[in-house]
């Protein structure tokens, strides 16, 4: 029987708190009145119907597009009101991987992880060189340091943008739409990754997805943003919400296909 921790212990702090948030390209609103909070730790998914503004939430978050109203708040910090010195400073303490990887092709997986330690850090050399493998093996890719990204697979170009993700050791991932292109088996295989990352690393992981088994695999956390009424709908734990929601859009959401979805990415069919 595992005995208790300390209520201190237990609790995580709040680590992203989204504050009255209202998103809009000129005057087309695309969501509204946003109000959630991300703990320390939590592997986040921001999920929704296509058109509901996942992506441009994550563009929010980490800092690439500013509120029409709002706040978007770090342990107590606002993004948009620090001083530019010390927003530079609070992004370079994220990481984000993009749909495609967003590797240089010109590169090889070693030198495209090196970029972000030889722009930011005053490292030799030869620990960049020793950093990069070490990132790499972290990712299931140690040996492939000279390897340009079109000689790998998709599923691989994914683990290597991860591993330049993390090349400042940050405390935040941000991933959009991690499993797009993947067949089943290397989506499976970059979940238990993200998995493994948060429980080894304890990094906070905020996860831009409509993959149904990705989101109950991996989810602690969530909002559902509707496109309709262009606001969150719902919160929590995805696998609690399966169970307790009565929202229809969140159920529907949430049980479509569920079954050829599990089947498909088992690796069955």
């Amino acid at each position: 029987m595992a005995q208790s921790q300390p209520a201190d212990e237990v609790a995580n702090p709040v680590h992203i708190e989204v504050s009255d948030l209202t998103m809009a390209y000129g005057d087309f609103v695309i969501q509204r009145d946003l109000n959630f909070t991300i703990q320390r730790g939590d592997v986040f998914i921001i999920m929704g119907g296509s058109g509901c503004g996942k992506s441009t939430l994550l563009r929010h978050l980490i800092g690439l597009k500013s509120p029409a109203k709002g706040e978007v708040i770090y342990e107590g910090k606002s993004l948009w009101h620090l001083p530019p010195d010390e927003r530079d400073d609070l992004l370079r303490r994220m990481g984000v991987l993009y749909q495609s990887g967003a590797l240089w092709t010109s590169m090889t997986l070693a030198e495209n992880i090196a970029l972000p330690l030889q722009e930011y850090t005053a490292l030799s050399r030869e620990q960049i060189r020793e950093l990069v493998s070490y990132k790499l093996s972290l990712v299931g890719l140690r040996g492939f340091e000279e390897y340009y990204p079109a000689e790998i697979s998709g599923g691989m170009q994914k683990r290597a943008g991860l591993a330049r993700a993390m090349a400042l050791d940050p405390e935040l991932l941000f991933f959009d739409e991690p499993s797009a292109g993947l067949d089943p088996v290397s989506a499976r295989r970059l979940d238990d990754l993200i998995l493994e990352l948060n429980q080894s690393l304890g990094t906070t992981i905020v996860v831009v997805t409509h993959e149904l088994a990705s989101i109950f695999a991996i989810g602690n956390n969530s909002v559902f943003l509707d496109p309709e009424g262009k606001t969150m709908i719902a919160s929590g734990d995805p696998n609690q919400l399966l169970k307790q929601s009565n929202d229809p859009k969140v159920r529907s959401f949430l049980t479509r296909g569920e079954e050829s979805s599990e089947t498909m990415r088992s690796g069955i069919v």
